[in-house]
């Protein structure tokens, strides 16, 4: 049976994966990539999961760690054997998403990490998800974990991420895109476009969820990964 990879998003680790990886312990075998390492490139986070990852595998990522995987898929097409992508986008960064990325960057790099995640971490989460839940309080806390140099190199990965779409249409394994539908960060028509390019890929949208899906709903995405990944066992 291959190994089920979950990815994480940026400036997060497997506190975001921890319902799911509860819920498929039963019957996977599942484990969490490193991606708060100093790969200064998407397609070296790629890499990095594949050669630490061997053999076949089963990648769930999120948000930009759902960048990592379709990338992965482009390098390895015949290890990668699934494929879930979760509140994600195949497209690269755009000018005007690109400047306010360089606001915010030069932000953290003025010692203000803090102050930018207390400004931004709510719009992780759909818009009428009460601000006091213990979850976002989970989520800000996971992102300041996050040493600001890495931060910063992340979203500099990100900002010069590749184009996924171009290879999307050569990818021949199950695929599975979820998206929150109130998802403020990655909005559901790019999870569209994702499910629209992957042949046979299955989409399913979450309502009342933003970005933070695995957290803001953690039983609403193990119902739908669990329902997915027992169709793929032989």
């Amino acid at each position: 049976m291959p190994q089920l990879v979950f990815i994480p998003g940026l400036a997060t680790d497997a506190h975001m994966w921890q319902d799911q990886l509860a819920a498929v312990a039963p019957f996977w075998q599942a484990t969490v990539a490193d991606v708060l390492v100093h790969y200064t490139r998407i397609e070296d986070m790629a890499q990095a999961v594949l050669r630490e990852h061997p053999g076949d595998l089963v990648l769930c990522g999120a948000s930009m760690g759902g960048i990592i995987a379709m990338e992965a898929v482009r390098q390895a097409p015949a290890r990668v054997r699934a494929l879930a992508l979760l509140g994600t986008s195949a497209r690269p960064e755009l000018p005007h998403h690109r400047a306010q990325r360089e606001t915010a960057i030069k932000m953290v790099e003025a010692g203000r990490l803090a102050e930018f995640v207390r400004a931004t971490a709510a719009m992780a989460f759909s818009p009428t998800h009460p601000s006091d839940k213990a979850d976002l309080q989970r989520y800000k806390d996971m992102v300041l974990r996050t040493p600001p140099a890495l931060w910063v190199q992340q979203n500099r990965a990100l900002a010069d991420r590749p184009d996924a779409r171009l290879h999307l249409g050569a990818v021949r394994c199950p695929t599975l895109v979820l998206c929150g539908d109130k998802d403020l960060l990655t909005p559901p028509k790019l999870s569209e476009e994702i499910a629209s390019l992957v042949p046979g890929a299955e989409l399913h949208l979450l309502p009342r969820c933003g970005h933070m899906l695995t957290m803001e709903q953690p039983d609403e995405v193990n119902a739908v990964l669990l329902d997915w990944l027992g169709r793929l066992q032989p």
